[in-house]
């Protein structure tokens, strides 16, 4: 299992979890952004800088996946990819998507950004807090520990 990052906008406090997880466990995390990132002096750790663009990083992360590895995402389309290559996906809040949530999240996905079209203000997501890291933390635990 290797650990892929969507790190543009991945927040700095759940990069640090994942750093000190790859430590922990001995396994390869990548972070993949459009723009140079500072990362901690380790063999485990590295960064894959991609051109910018639309969709640039999330389509290097998809090439360069194999099933069983992780990604961590907020992007609902890219954890859809990520499902039907045989990846694990999981959002910077905790949530592991799967193949019974992806669909009613990319169809919610679709009507906000509907709403967004005719000029509806939707507002952004909350910002990330003490909960939400907590519990990325505990669900990143739960899925390394039944890594083989």
């Amino acid at each position: 299992m290797k650990i892929w990052v969507d790190a543009d906008a991945c927040p700095v406090a759940i990069k640090e979890i994942l750093y000190r997880a790859a430590e922990r466990t001995g396994l390869s995390l990548t972070l993949v952004a459009n723009q140079t990132m500072r990362i901690p002096a380790s063999p485990l750790i590295s960064t894959l800088k991609v051109a910018s663009g639309f969709d640039v990083a999330d389509n290097e992360i998809v090439k360069r996946l194999a099933a069983g590895d992780l990604v961590i995402t907020g992007d609902i389309p890219l954890a859809a990819a990520v499902l039907e290559k045989g990846g694990l996906a999981l959002n910077p809040r905790g949530e592991l998507y799967t193949s019974d949530t992806i669909r009613d999240r990319l169809t919610m996905r679709d009507f906000m950004d509907t709403l967004r079209g005719s000029g509806i203000v939707t507002g952004g997501p909350k910002a990330l807090n003490h909960g939400d890291r907590h519990a990325f933390a505990n669900q990143l635990d739960k899925i390394l520990s039944k890594r083989p």
